[in-house]
């Protein structure tokens, strides 16, 4: 995938959406460019998060551990970003986030991320968006799991 390419995806993310061009050719030229098989884990629950991954093609299942193993919570697709709230929060990572395909992705570092965030004070306001409908969906997935053990 080529620098244009990387940028025009980053476009479509609504947290990117406001960013100047030259800005999105930065962060897509200085972050790592990795690439997960269908199976491959790109963090753990409880790890130390150092970037945030932005989803370039494929999907990704996220799991959080249970009593009775790991859970899976959501599913995440070309154009969302994931791991960015154990960098936003300095806290381990809060789940498992696995391939469920093949993935391409961007890890953006922690430091390129909140210099972001410095120069474009939007991208807060949507970042905060983005973590209240995942609450929200989080949240409602509890209620329907605590509804079935009673």
């Amino acid at each position: 995938m080529s620098i244009a390419e990387e940028v025009e995806c980053l476009r479509r993310i609504p947290l990117f959406a406001n960013i100047d061009t030259s800005k999105l050719k930065l962060l897509a030229f200085t972050s790592e460019r990795m690439s997960f098989r269908a199976g491959d884990v790109l963090f753990h629950q409880d790890d130390t998060g150092t970037c945030a991954y932005i989803l370039m093609s494929g999907e990704a299942e996220v799991m959080v551990n249970g009593p009775g193993g790991p859970v899976p919570v959501a599913t995440l697709a070309s154009n969302e970003i994931v791991g960015e709230i154990a960098i936003l929060c300095d806290v381990p990572r809060t789940a498992t986030v696995r391939a469920a395909t093949d993935l391409e992705t961007l890890c953006v570092p922690k430091d390129h991320f909140f210099q972001l965030i410095t120069e474009f004070p939007q991208m807060g306001l949507e970042i905060m968006r983005v973590l209240a409908h995942r609450l929200e969906q989080t949240t409602l997935r509890l209620r329907e799991v605590l509804s079935g053990q009673r």
